[in-house]
């Protein structure tokens, strides 16, 4: 049972790999292999749209780091991608891996039945936290993956993603905002639940 979680910040190590980090512990705790993997360490070349891959499941681009992924991504049984909120989507290293994942959809499904999840990091509370989680949810369902909430035992209703924020208050003159994810406990608790439900998940699907 492998877990790979892919960070798509430019800031390597920062919020957004913190809370990955903390979904793969719980996982890991949970007797799950786990990979922290930093988009900031590949190339990643732009998709040039020549469309190769609608005939074949391979990419003209062979010269970066996205063949090195491709292979963690097939290998992996649960994919957890996070990514900085900007302008209310992922950030645009993540977009171009995003992009670069056609050869594994065009001509089938490769990740299909592979368990998926999303964390999304955002300075605001409001910060367009859910946008951004729809559009990783949108491009992991697109690409087969079954994905996994972090919705707590005895929740009545599934939660819309795990979302953390570095706002903490405002006094009616200025904002206050946290010093990192850290501080931020309901965001912790939830990449917790998470990487729970993600292991729960491939021990239902292994013993189908």
């Amino acid at each position: 049972m492998k877990i790979l979680a892919l960070c798509g910040s430019h800031r390597k190590g920062k919020n957004t790999s913190r809370m990955l980090q903390t979904v793969l512990r719980e996982a890991a705790s949970l007797g799950a292999e786990t990979e922290l993997v930093e988009l900031t360490d590949y190339e990643i070349k732009e998709c040039i749209s020549c469309n190769k891959c609608l005939r074949r499941p391979e990419c003209v681009i062979t010269d970066d780091g996205m063949n090195v992924l491709y292979g963690k991504l097939l290998r992996a049984d649960g994919i957890v991608i996070g990514s900085p909120v900007y302008f209310g989507n992922v950030s645009g290293r993540l977009k171009d891996f995003i992009d670069r994942s056609r050869p594994l959809h065009m001509v089938t499904n490769a990740l299909d039945g592979k368990a998926g999840a999303a964390v999304v990091h955002a300075g605001l509370r409001n910060g367009g936290q859910e946008m951004a989680l729809q559009i990783l949810h949108y491009f992991m369902l697109s690409h087969g993956l079954q994905l996994v909430s972090d919705r707590r035992p005895g929740e009545a209703i599934v939660n819309v993603g795990t979302m953390a924020t570095m706002f903490d208050s405002y006094d009616g003159i200025q904002m206050k905002f946290k010093r990192g994810v850290e501080e931020d406990a309901v965001a912790l608790a939830s990449c917790r639940s998470l990487g729970r439900n993600i292991v729960a998940f491939l021990k239902k699907k292994c013993c189908r």
